[in-house]
């Protein structure tokens, strides 16, 4: 009796430590692609029908709420993971993410009516989508996209980029523990769990995928667009900036340091090189000097900074990205002025600081005789990105020409390049810019697909 009764509590004892085993075991978060896509897929399909339009609002409106106070964590975690860009300028972007990027307000239907009855056309998600997340703004981009993307009843894994896990895994942990608390789906924000070139192969070829958003270098775009799936390509840019001789000078000086310098000139849509009518570019630089810049004159330092930032090739030394203007300087020998932001260097269209998208808070300044010759020198310099592009002038004409000529997805006139995505603008925020793929500046509307719904013969009323 005794015997059977120790046997039985026993077998309920491993009974008990097998079902919490399982138990663990099924709480465990999902880590292999497939196992991370089934359980997004799953979410996101909840999120699409059982959250109507008046539910998601509500939802993203708590996303935005709740994460802003968390601007200044998220902008030093991203400093320090990243070790690139200017703290007070990454508290900006995360507060411009979050409180800027348009929501669920965009969605509107659109009803047709003729002889032949009604047509309906409305905005469908694409289901789940894979995120390519950048070094340069992670965070910010990870906001930006996932209210985007939630908007309009998407779901969305992220891939994130090597150099900045910590930063995009605590935002992500973040947005989900806002969603756990509005009671949605909380898988329908996921990220891998590495940052492997398999895995984001893998993730990219996923037969779930349905839409892929690649923000970051070429090579990282490329791969988006050969998957085969409908992409958005947010490639690299080189932002020419041209002063003509109407421009408002001292204004200029200020709004070009400032978009130029802004995060140490990480956003891809920061001047990379200015272009100045020769009539003006000397009482520029002298404003410039003023306001922040340092000019770098001596040609054996220049040449030097050229070794320090570029490779023999030409091509940026990613442990030189970011920085601030006063690393630069310090490393070249020179005792930097006080609240220096950027770095003057004057130059011929050939170099390669013109040529090449640095990430730098380094201006390459190239005079040319009249706005004819600059603008033609910003159109070849901008490389057929046709990303974005800036000019300070008074002349309507020459603005105007400009902005034909140039096709970018974003042209500012008379404003600091960050103007473009709202930072002293009303336009709405977006670090997506899908120029390579002809999306420009994305919004909820980019992450969506129109579907047109034909009803004949009837609910004609007139």
């Amino acid at each position: 009796m005794n015997t059977t009764i120790e046997v039985d509590d026993l077998v309920k004892k491993i009974v008990a430590r097998v079902a919490s085993e399982l138990a663990r075991e099924e709480a465990k978060p999902p880590t292999s692609v497939n196992q991370i896509v089934e359980a997004a897929v799953k979410a996101q399909r909840a999120w699409q029908w059982d959250f109507n339009l008046e539910s998601r609002t509500r939802v993203i409106s708590a996303l935005k709420s709740k994460l802003l106070p968390h601007a200044e964590e998220l902008a030093k975690i991203a400093r320090d993971d990243t070790n690139m860009g200017r703290l007070d300028d990454k508290i900006l972007k995360k507060k411009l993410a979050i409180t800027k990027t348009p929501g669920p307000e965009y969605f509107t239907t659109r009803a047709i009516s003729g002889d032949n009855g009604l047509i309906l056309e409305e905005l469908a998600p694409f289901g789940l989508i894979a995120s390519i997340t950048p070094s340069t703004n992670p965070v910010a981009t990870v906001i930006n996209n996932t209210i985007c993307m939630l908007s309009g009843g998407n779901g969305v894994v992220f891939s994130p980029h090597p150099g900045a896990l910590r930063c995009t895994f605590k935002t992500i942990d973040l947005i989900r523990g806002i969603l756990a608390e509005e009671g949605a789906p909380v898988e329908v924000v996921s990220t891998l769990s590495d940052a492997s070139l398999d895995s984001l192969k893998e993730l990219m070829s996923h037969p779930d995928i349905k839409l892929i958003s690649a923000t970051g270098g070429p090579g990282v775009v490329r791969a988006a667009l050969s998957s085969g799936k409908p992409a958005i390509g947010a490639g690299p840019g080189n932002p020419p900036v041209l002063v003509d001789e109407t421009a408002h000078l001292e204004k200029a000086a200020k709004d070009v340091i400032a978009g130029a310098s802004f995060d140490n000139n990480l956003p891809c849509i920061a001047e990379k090189e200015l272009i100045a009518v020769n009539c003006i570019a000397d009482e520029l630089k002298d404003l410039m000097c003023h306001n922040g810049a340092y000019e770098l004159k001596d040609r054996s330092k220049i040449d030097a900074l050229v070794d320090l930032v570029l490779t023999k090739d030409h091509k940026i030394k990613k442990d030189m990205v970011g920085k601030d203007a006063c690393v630069y300087l310090e490393k070249l020998g020179i005792t930097p002025p006080p609240n220096v932001r950027l770095i003057l260097v004057e130059c011929d269209e050939r170099h390669p600081f013109v040529q090449e998208e640095l990430m730098m808070p380094i201006l390459a300044m190239v005079r040319v005789a009249d706005f004819k010759e600059g603008l033609a020198m910003a159109k070849r310099v901008e490389h057929g990105f046709r990303h974005s592009a800036i000019i300070h002038s008074t002349n309507i004409d020459n603005m105007s020409d400009m902005a034909k000529v140039m096709e970018t997805s974003m042209f500012v006139k008379n404003a600091p390049s960050f103007a473009s995505i709202g930072v002293g603008g009303d336009c709405p925020t977006a670090f997506t810019i899908g120029t390579t793929t002809g999306d420009g500046p994305t919004t909820p509307l980019s992450f969506c697909r129109l579907r047109r719904c034909v009803l004949h013969g009837a609910f004609r009323i007139v």
